[in-house]
C-alpha cells in the first residue's frame, strides 16, 4: 500500500472537465482525458500532422512520435518486455477481433477456449474464432459468495480448474469486472491454469486478459502474471480513445500470423497485428498518461501512483457500500450484484438492482438522477451481456444495473451527494 496520501485536488487539477462541478460517476465507461493527454493531441495535429516514413524534418518527427514514443510508452503501463510487443487500435474489441484473426491459422477444430462471460470484447472475437475453426466453447462463469444474496457473485479459481483438459488451447479472463468491480488474482488464475494444464497433457495454452476495467486502479504487469496476450483501452486510464494489445514475443513469432499488407516485413513484431496506421494524434497523446500517473507520486514510480489509487479508492467505496447493504436498504430490497465487501479485490465500481415487494427499473433511477441533474450514472449491461443474463433470479438484460463507477479523481463529497439521491429514489 502507498507510504503517502494521495493529493485529491492536485489530481483533479489536471482534469478541466472536473472544474465544472459536474459528477462524473460513469467512469467505467471513460474517464475524463488528463490535460497531459489532450495537449499531446493539440501538438500533434498542430505541429506534426502529416503522413509517416518520409525523409523530411517533419515527416521524421511524426514517425518518431507515433511508432518509437507511443510503443515505449504503452509497454511500461504493460510492463512488457518490449515495445515490439505492442499493437494500438481503435478500440479493446478491434485489437481482440484483429488477434483473433493473426491465430486463426494456429487454432486447430477440437482445440478447448475457456472464457469468463464478462466484457464481451474478450468473448466475442474467442467465440468468433471457436466458430470458424470448430474449436468449443467453455465458460468460467461466477458464483455466489453471500447466501442471503444470490446477485453477490464472484469468479472463483476452483470452479475454472474442471473446465481446464488436454484440448485446452487459449484461456481468455477478465483482470477485473466491470459489472462486479471485482479483481481476479491473475498470478495464481494463471498459475493454476498453467500446472493443470501440464499436468492434462495439454501442449499448447495460451492466455489473454482482459484489462480494461482493471488499468485504471491497478498496475498491470504482464511479465509477472505470465500472460500471452493483454488488453486496455487508453479512454478508461484518463487518455484518448484509442486501446492497447500487448502480445508476448513468442507468441508473436510462433502462433500470430501477420494481417497486415504483405509486403510489409513485421514477422516479429506487433506491428503485424495493426493493419492500417491507427489515429496517430491519438497514439501521440496517449503517451501523456505515464506523466499525469508519475505526477501523482515523489517516487516517480508508477507502482506507487498505482498504490495511492487504490487506497484513495477505498475511502471512495466504504460508504457506498455501506449505504447499499444498510439493513434499511436490504430491507428495501437493494442488492448489490457483486462482492458487497470493502477490500483491496475489489474497485470502486459498484452494480446493484431494487427487487422485492417494491421494485424498481435501473432505468427509472438513472432517470431520476439526470432528471435532478449534475451527476452521471447508468444503467444497462455494460456490454457485459452474458454475465447480466446468467445472473439468477433472472434480470432483464436490457435493465440490467445500476452501475456507479468511481475513480481517484472522485471525492468523498461526491460519493454523499451521490448517496443523498439514492436515498431519495429509494424512499
Amino acid at each position: 500500500m502507498a507510504s503517502f496520501k494521495l493529493d485529491v485536488q492536485k489530481a483533479r487539477s489536471h482534469f478541466p472537465a472536473l472544474d465544472s462541478g459536474f459528477i462524473f460517476a460513469d467512469n467505467a465507461g471513460g474517464s475524463q482525458a488528463a490535460k497531459e493527454v489532450v495537449d499531446r493531441i493539440s501538438d500533434y495535429l498542430l505541429n506534426t500532422n502529416v503522413q509517416l516514413g518520409a525523409d523530411y524534418s517533419v515527416s521524421v518527427l511524426s514517425t518518431q512520435r507515433v511508432l518509437t514514443d507511443g510503443p515505449r510508452e504503452a509497454a511500461k503501463l504493460f510492463n512488457a518486455h518490449s515495445p515490439d510487443e505492442i499493437v494500438f487500435g481503435s478500440s479493446s474489441t478491434l485489437n481482440l477481433v484483429n488477434l483473433s484473426y493473426g491465430l486463426e491459422s494456429d487454432i486447430q477444430p477440437g482445440d478447448e477456449f475457456i472464457v469468463t462471460g464478462e466484457h464481451e470484447a474478450n468473448v466475442g472475437p474467442w467465440r468468433k474464432l471457436a466458430a470458424r475453426r470448430g474449436a468449443i466453447l467453455k465458460s468460467w462463469n461466477p458464483s455466489p459468495t453471500t447466501p442471503e444474496n444470490p446477485y453477490s457473485v464472484k469468479l472463483k479459481v476452483e470452479d475454472l480448474i474442471p473446465l481446464i483438459s488436454a484440448k485446452t488451447r487459449i484461456v481468455a479472463i477478465t483482470a477485473c469486472s466491470n459489472i462486479l468491480g471485482s479483481i481476479v488474482p491473475v498470478k495464481e488464475v494463471v498459475k493454476a491454469v498453467r500446472e493443470e494444464a501440464k499436468a492434462k497433457g495439454a501442449k499448447k495454452v495460451e492466455i489473454s486478459v482482459d484489462c480494461v476495467a482493471y488499468a485504471p486502479h491497478r498496475f498491470i504487469d504482464v511479465q509477472d502474471w505470465d500472460v500471452d496476450f493483454c488488453v486496455f483501452s487508453f479512454y478508461k486510464l484518463y487518455g484518448p480513445h484509442i486501446s492497447g494489445l500487448y502480445v508476448r514475443a513468442p507468441a508473436l513469432q510462433h502462433s500470430v500470423t501477420k494481417i497486415v499488407h504483405h509486403f510489409l516485413d513485421v514477422d516479429t513484431v506487433a506491428y503485424k497485428l495493426q493493419p492500417g496506421g491507427p489515429g496517430y494524434e491519438l497514439v501521440y497523446g496517449a503517451t501523456g498518461v505515464i506523466p499525469y500517473l508519475l505526477s501523482l507520486t515523489p517516487q516517480n514510480d508508477l507502482r506507487a501512483s498505482f498504490d495511492a489509487i487504490a487506497a484513495h479508492e477505498q475511502t471512495l467505496l466504504q460508504p457506498l457500500i455501506s449505504f447499499l447493504v444498510d439493513p434499511v436498504q436490504k430491507e428495501r430490497g437493494v442488492r448489490i450484484v457483486g462482492e458487497e465487501t470493502v477490500n483491496l479485490e475489489r474497485v470502486p465500481t459498484v452494480s446493484f438492482i431494487v427487487t422485492g415487494q417494491r421494485p424498481l427499473k435501473s432505468r427509472a433511477i438513472v432517470d431520476f438522477f439526470d432528471k435532478k441533474g449534475g451527476i452521471g450514472i447508468r444503467y444497462g449491461h455494460f456490454y457485459a451481456y452474458t454475465l447480466v443474463d446468467t445472473l439468477a433470479p433472472k434480470l432483464d438484460t436490457d435493465d440490467g444495473v445500476v452501475r456507479i463507477s468511481l475513480v481517484h479523481y472522485n471525492t468523498v463529497e461526491e460519493v454523499h451527494r451521490i448517496l443523498e439521491l439514492l436515498k431519495e429514489v429509494l424512499r
